[in-house]
């Protein structure tokens, strides 16, 4: 694997950028896609939203201070385009979230890539439910497998609020999943 700095410097690097990018997202490109894809839930629009993300972190790249780690900040990235897509979606189809949520689900539902059963519908369906920022904790502890501090950098919330807010929403999520 590539140390981070140099492939910053490559990435800054106007003679080493292009190959340096490539290189970027051969180590990422899938990360980035279950990250985006818990969020949209639809392969197709995942697809989207990936490619936008990436063309965001090649224009902004001389942006990247190295306050947190690259991969923090292609992911803060990612999860604005997502959160972005949503609600131009939403405003799109003139639904609030529930019904997004609802018409997500279905689209899921009817996903010919989607591999999961029930119980994974059901959680997804759980999941909808909660408020946005519980949603976004949720699944990235919970599929993503990030632990606090990272989340953190990405969401710019403190660790004990995310702990918090997984807390409500695990609870939220067994309460809905015990009553359907």
């Amino acid at each position: 694997m590539t140390d981070e700095n140099e492939l910053v410097e490559r990435l800054k690097n106007s003679v080493t950028k292009h190959e340096a990018f490539r290189e970027l997202m051969s180590l990422y490109q899938e990360r980035l896609y279950l990250h985006i894809r818990t969020l949209v839930l639809n392969h197709d629009d995942t697809d989207d939203v990936l490619q936008e993300t990436f063309i965001k972190i090649f224009q902004n790249i001389d942006k990247f201070k190295g306050d947190s780690k690259l991969f923090s900040w292609m992911y803060r990235i990612a999860t604005n385009q997502a959160l972005d897509f949503l609600k131009q979606r939403k405003n799109k189809m003139k639904v609030n979230s529930e019904e997004l949520n609802d018409f997500l689900i279905e689209q899921l539902e009817a996903d010919s890539l989607f591999d999961g059963d029930e119980a994974e519908i059901l959680l997804q369906k759980a999941i909808a439910t909660l408020p946005e920022k519980q949603q976004l904790v949720f699944k990235m502890k919970y599929f993503q497998e990030l632990d606090y501090q990272t989340i953190s950098e990405i969401v710019d919330t403190s660790v004990g609020a995310l702990k918090a807010s997984y807390h409500h929403a695990v609870k939220k999520i067994e309460n809905f999943i015990n009553s359907n």
